[in-house]
């Protein structure tokens, strides 16, 4: 194991032994898989491309793990940058000790780090420092050393006043020294840590109502007066008080009883009994109320964010993560609708691959003479482009036009031919977009939001990428938090699903393709100029001349794109084209050609894998994908069906049992669409009736469920749902205890690993 660390200390940028198995222990990956995934992604490799092609070298790490590793590397990476200026920083003061540069290269977190270096940090003038210009550093230094020497205190004092450095009495030499060690106690980071620790075991979070301030909605009531324990205070209350905070609000404070504070720090501080012992404890409590309580207060306030930060965005992950693999209805003709009331609807038409065809516009909702024309203007192009499907935006107007859709097909006996209502959150940001601009230049903004509506039905995946995440509305104060580290984090969500589900090279735009991995943005602008200029891709390798693609992104895409009816069928699948010459093997093994292979899955279990010179988990990789070519992992489309005679709040019944799509989930429930342009809240105490701690152990985002409703307010627009209510009531024995821990998604195993070692 030493070889191994030591080679990859070489090879990681400064990482030491100790660090990596830090790292190692944190996340727990195996040391030889860490070191693989560190060579890897230092010589270019992207997280897809690792967890999927190169099982044999991380020892089967699966993509959570390898993105962990990359997560931590960051982070040990940018410590150590930051512990070799520290280390030069306190050599050049000619103040570095054995002690202290061990403690300092031994140290794996950054606020542990910034402690031990607080007292060598150039600082502004304090009273501390006008204290030592005094002269009277000897006499703080009595004090901390706690024990006696030829002089007492008063004599030591008595010998340091001096008029001409401003010390004119013994007490104000004392009262110097109390400043000069109430400052050391400040900058002991044993004691920091120490106190860090109270705060967030027993600190209280307080909110009040800021003085003179509107809430006319009253949205913060519930904080108006508030008190909750710093370290269960979840997310979502925290962000909301911090809200309050920033519209000025709300105020809060973090509270801690002060005798706790300068008692811990007394118990770490006074050793013995002496002189001393008066001037040290003053010293403490002026310590701990003028230096210590607002820093220790400022850096809980900074990792409550933090905290709550790294909360909401495993949330926004999580949800975005279930909506990008939404089902697909697949390649069929698609008619999309923007509905409207005055406006009227937009209709747009978009084929099998998504090409836009036609546009109109209807209006159903003007008059008896506009209903009719509606129905022709429909009819007509259904009939005149093969519509196989009818996507209706579920804004203003949805219902009324999902209605009149599904009137329309039953009076004309289209069976053949489904309308289903789609989420058009962020349609209107995607129209409004460069990205729209610059694929329908000459269509109106509500055109191209009736394109975006059809095309979200064939294909969530490719449409939704093309939107920023934050207007997509799966969300929890998502504006609230660092938006830096969202962004982030949100784009390794959708580079994760694209690669997973795969990318047609042929029907694919350039907003899809710049996620597969390895591949940029003016890579896949180029890939899409190719494409236009030369036809059609018909092999993989074809790859290789367009400009910008090179060896090693070739590498890292080519397993990830698809390319369907080509030269070569294995260019539709997953098998990677380094692993071609395996499957020849295969099926020369067999004495069946390849495309007979494909198309006969079966074949396979004939295969005699102690001939194959292949790694056993890219084998089994490659088996798996030949019994399903070109499979797509999403699960199969059903349409959700809203009940016909709700349409508004006023028509939500308590009692009423309902169908809805969850639209969003958050850690105090799940929203809920039941068609009545709000979606309901299942709070987590309604979710299901048995234990659980995330509303994601129950339901996630595009999930179609049954809801009964509990309350529906008009004026507040608020509406109360529950699913525990229609479950069967589990036996009581069951009820008190938690669940087993369910299986978790590839999101929620990412967050359950960065918790783990995220700093404190």
């Amino acid at each position: 194991m030493q070889l191994e660390l030591n080679h990859t200390m070489s090879e990681s940028k400064s990482l030491s032994p100790e660090l990596l198995l830090h790292i190692s222990q944190n996340i727990n990956v195996p040391v030889r898989g860490l070191v693989a995934v560190i060579e890897l992604l230092d010589g270019g490799g992207t997280v897809p491309f690792i967890s999927r092609y190169r099982k044999e070298a991380t020892g089967n790490l699966d993509e959570v793990q390898v993105r962990a590793v990359e997560e931590q590397l960051t982070y040990f990476r940018d410590l150590v940058s930051r512990r070799e200026t520290i280390l030069h920083s306190i050599e050049e003061q000619g103040k570095m000790t054995d002690d202290l540069k061990a403690r300092i290269e031994m140290c794996f977190d950054k606020s542990e780090l910034e402690d031990l270096y607080l007292p060598y940090k150039p600082k502004r003038r304090t009273k501390a420092t006008i204290a030592r210009e005094k002269g009277l550093e000897p006499l703080a230094d009595y004090l901390w050393a706690q024990t006696t020497g030829e002089k007492t205190l008063a004599e030591l004092a008595v010998n340091l006043v001096c008029e001409e450095k401003g010390v004119t009495t013994p007490e104000e030499a004392l009262e110097g020294a109390r400043h000069i060690v109430a400052e050391m106690i400040s900058e002991d980071a044993d004691l920091r840590k120490s106190l860090r620790q109270l705060v967030f075991e027993e600190g209280v979070i307080t909110s009040r109502k800021a003085m003179h301030a509107v809430d006319e909605q009253e949205k913060f009531k519930m904080y108006y007066d508030y008190r909750e324990v710093v370290k269960t205070i979840p997310s979502h209350r925290m962000l909301a008080i911090r809200r309050g905070e920033s519209e000025d609000v709300l105020f809060f404070l973090i509270e801690l009883e002060p005798e706790r504070a300068v008692n811990t720090l007394r118990g770490r501080i006074l050793r013995t009994s002496g002189d001393w012992t008066p001037q040290l404890a003053l010293a403490i409590e002026d310590s701990w109320q003028r230096l210590l309580n607002s820093s220790i207060q400022g850096e809980i306030r900074l990792e409550l964010k933090k905290r709550s930060d790294a909360d909401a965005i495993a949330v926004f992950r999580e949800n975005l993560h279930n909506l990008l693999l939404s089902p697909p209805a697949g390649p069929i003709s698609v008619l999309g609708i923007d509905p409207g009331l005055r406006t009227g609807c937009k209709l747009a038409i978009v084929d099998e691959t998504g090409k836009f065809l036609a546009h109109d516009v209807m209006y159903p909702f003007t008059s008896k003479s506009g209903l009719e024309q509606s129905a022709k203007v429909l009819e007509k192009l259904m009939a005149q482009h093969n519509v196989r499907a009818i996507a209706i935006g579920n804004g203003t107007a949805g219902r009324e036009t999902d209605q009149f859709v599904r009137e329309f097909l039953q009076e004309r006996k289209l069976d053949g031919i489904f309308a289903v209502t789609v989420s058009e959150s962020g349609a209107s940001v995607y129209s409004a977009s460069d990205v729209a601009r610059q694929e329908f230049p000459e269509l109106d903004l509500t055109v191209r939001g009736a394109i975006s509506i059809a095309r979200r039905l064939q294909d969530p995946l490719s449409e939704l990428v093309k939107v920023d995440p934050k207007s997509i509305g799966v969300g929890q104060y998502q504006h609230d938090v660092d938006q830096r580290n969202l962004q982030q984090s949100l784009e390794t969500v959708i580079e994760s699903c694209v690669n997973r589900v795969g990318v047609d090279l042929n029907t694919s735009s350039w907003t899809l393709l710049r996620y597969v991995a390895g591949v940029t943005e003016r890579t896949a602008v180029n890939i899409v100029k190719y494409r236009d200029e030369n036809g059609r891709f018909r092999s993989r390798a074809q790859l290789m001349k367009v400009p910008g693609v090179g060896p090693k992104t070739f590498e890292q895409a080519a397993g990830f794109l698809r390319i369907r009816d080509g030269e070569n069928p294995l260019d539709m699948t997953a098998v990677h084209p380094e692993s071609y010459p395996v499957v020849e093997q295969i099926a020369a093994s067999l004495k069946t050609p390849m495309h007979e292979l494909i198309r006969r899955p079966e074949l396979l279990e004939k295969v005699d894998r102690t001939k194959l010179t292949v790694g056993t988990f890219t084998l089994n990789d490659i088996l798996d994908e030949l019994k399903k070519p070109g499979r797509d992992p999403r699960d199969k489309f059903v349409a959700p069906s809203f009940a016909e005679n709700v349409r508004e709040i006023a028509d939500a019944v308590p009692g009423m049992v309902l169908e809805g799509v969850v639209t969003n989930v958050t850690k105090f429930g799940a929203f809920v669409d039941i068609g009545v342009h709000q979606d309901g809240l299942v709070h987590i105490s309604e979710l299901s009736n048995r234990y659980i701690k995330e509303p994601s152990e129950a339901v996630k985002v595009g999930q179609i469920v049954r809801v009964k409703v509990l309350s529906a307010d008009v004026k507040t627009k608020r509406i109360a749902l529950s699913m525990k209510a229609l479950l069967e009531a589990a036996p009581k024995a069951q009820m008190r205890k938690p669940l087993e821990k369910p299986q978790m998604s590839a999101e929620q195993k990412l967050s359950a690993l960065s918790s783990k070692w995220k700093v404190r």
